[in-house]
């Protein structure tokens, strides 16, 4: 058999990328990734080796400077990352969707002023929809956009859970602005707001207070975002027109939630690894613990969850490549892969046993990782809320 989770039909420039990413991600990655992990340390020297590889553009047009990538493509390449440390997918993630959102949705002055420094790295983005009490109610935000008399905004609340907060310098902000509509979610306006590195008030009215502790996903900041008084311009609007907020979110979601099942892919296929390793090199009762039974088999049930989540994550992002809306699929892999990820990894320690519980051994990590990938871009049971309304719908019986 070829080894896990290998895609067909794939191009040859698809392969050199992921054979170039792969060959990083053991090189640069994974050697560092313990030590700067449990000293919460930025990459720092990561990221910028991402840059000269061109990764920050992967998925920009060419005419904007960056490679014209697809989402299959991101998606594997974040699987890569993903497999050697989740908080360096972490980094492009957010990067990935505000690029998504500014191609898809933004005006032709918005793509020329943002998306070729977003290729180069020069610009790097993080996304906001969250705020403390909201968890999936999104129609709910509080953070709001005034509009004043010259047509600009003074946006004032507070955002949470925001990924690269202060290393980003860009960050699409989802807000609640008055336009009338009688659904909530149409009173909704994504702002495009530029700002420097750092923590604190970086600029008049918007405050980065700092990093939240977390039990994993360390390395990468997560942050709040609060708004006071804050000037927005009306050019500064995603795609120019208030209201629109939510279908651009949802859209950039969809791309996010692929990635999200790609990160718990990546994390499944590294546990897996580890575990089939150790299992060979472990010895009780004079012979390696891989040919006991009992071990065998659980080495066998993590390669079948790797494989179908690695599966449905490919169908994912090749449907949302063809155009089409890939709300429930997207859903599907984000849940399947989350919950086999959270699976693997724990059959993963229990191989490892004691020595599963040292931080000497590279599966602490993954275990204080993947229970992220339960919650972040929905949690599973946002997701089978999203599966089933589209099931009804689909076959929905006729009157």
């Amino acid at each position: 058999m070829t080894r896990l989770a290998q895609t067909a039909d794939l191009t040859d420039i698809q392969r050199e990328i992921l054979s170039t990413v792969r060959s990083f991600v053991d090189k640069e990655i994974i050697p560092h990734a313990q030590e700067l992990e449990h000293g919460d340390i930025y990459p720092q020297e990561i990221v910028d080796g991402l840059k000269e590889l061109g990764i920050f553009g992967l998925t920009i047009p060419e005419e904007f400077g960056g490679l014209g990538e697809s989402l299959l493509t991101y998606a594997l390449v974040v699987e890569e990352i993903a497999r050697g440390w989740m908080s360096v997918s972490g980094v492009i993630n957010t990067h990935f969707i505000v690029a998504y959102m500014i191609i898809q949705h933004g005006t032709q002055e918005q793509k020329e002023r943002f998306l070729p420094r977003m290729a180069t790295g020069e610009v790097r983005g993080a996304f906001s929809m969250s705020e403390p009490g909201l968890g999936s109610d999104v129609a709910g935000i509080r953070t709001k956009a005034t509009k004043g008399a010259d047509g600009d905004y003074t946006i004032d609340g507070q955002k949470m859970w925001l990924t690269n907060g202060g290393s980003s310098t860009l960050v699409a902000a989802l807000v609640r602005t008055d336009e009338g509509a009688e659904k909530a979610h149409q009173n909704l306006t994504t702002f495009l707001v530029e700002k420097p590195t750092g923590f604190g008030e970086v600029v008049p009215g918007l405050t980065i207070p700092g990093k939240i502790d977390k039990m994993g996903y360390k390395g990468v900041d997560t942050t709040e975002l609060i708004f006071d008084g804050y000037q927005a311009k009306a050019e500064d609007i995603l795609g120019g027109l208030p209201g629109r907020g939510f279908s651009q979110m949802m859209d950039g979601v969809e791309v996010g939630r692929v990635n999200v099942a790609a990160r718990a892919c990546g994390i499944s296929i590294r546990a897996f690894e580890l575990a089939i390793q150790y299992a060979q090199q472990r010895e009780t009762f004079g012979k390696p613990i891989a040919q006991h039974q009992a071990i065998a088999f659980q080495l066998a049930e993590m390669a079948t969850k790797v494989e179908a989540a690695h599966a449905l994550m490919v169908k994912a992002a090749r449907l949302k490549d063809s155009g089409e809306r890939n709300d429930v699929e997207a859903g599907m892999a984000k849940l399947l892969a989350s919950e086999y990820c959270a699976e693997v990894t724990t059959q993963s320690f229990r191989i490892h046993g004691g020595y599963g519980y040292s931080k000497e051994y590279e599966i602490e990590r993954l275990m204080r990782e993947a229970p992220f990938l339960l919650i972040g871009e929905g949690t599973s049971e946002i997701q089978k809320t999203i599966i089933s309304r589209g099931l009804l719908k689909t076959y929905a019986l006729k009157r």
